[in-house]
């Protein structure tokens, strides 16, 4: 099955010269949804995990039934201000702007395998600071994968001492 027939592209979103890759379009087909997370799934079938982050917001889309299908918890990376307990946070920068993310302290425990899922991989900037914060409270980051890898944006080289995969790239 070919996801990427089912992937919208805008253009000049959010900003002159982007092309917005909208994953609404796969998500409201169900065959489709369900084959994307199988896939994304399968990525990791053989791997230990522990936690699967997902980072606010559309990896938390694939990221919460990706740890469903793996057997595993799931954590959420949100932008700032939106977690009510203590946390940690990092500032980024963003193919067109800046922004701020953040984890409970206690969202991953010393040891844990976590593997990051997100709908993107885009400039790498997001992913990293995800990694940062999930090192800093201890987490062993085994992987991170994407429904989506911009391949021309070489967001791979920001991660590339991490297992990185994805599904559909452009």
């Amino acid at each position: 099955m070919d996801l990427s027939k089912k992937i919208r592209n805008i253009e000049d979103y959010p900003a002159e010269g982007i092309i917005f890759r909208d994953i609404t379009t796969l998500l409201r087909e169900d065959d489709y949804f369900k084959e994307a997370i199988d896939q994304m799934a399968d990525l990791r079938k053989d791997s230990k995990i522990d936690i699967v982050v997902g980072i606010e917001a559309r990896g938390f889309i694939v990221g919460a039934p990706v740890a469903y299908k793996l057997n595993c918890g799931f954590v959420p990376i949100r932008k700032k201000g939106k977690l009510p307990s203590d946390k940690i946070s990092a500032s980024y920068d963003l193919e067109y702007g800046q922004d701020v993310i953040e984890i409970h302290k206690d969202a991953i425990k010393k040891g844990q395998n976590v593997l990051i899922v997100d709908d993107l991989l885009a400039t790498g900037g997001t992913s990293s600071v995800a990694i940062d914060l999930i090192e800093k409270l201890g987490g062993n980051v085994v992987g991170l994968d994407f429904l989506i890898e911009l391949v021309d944006l070489k967001g791979r080289e920001k991660i590339k001492d991490y297992d990185v995969k994805s599904i559909i790239k452009y």
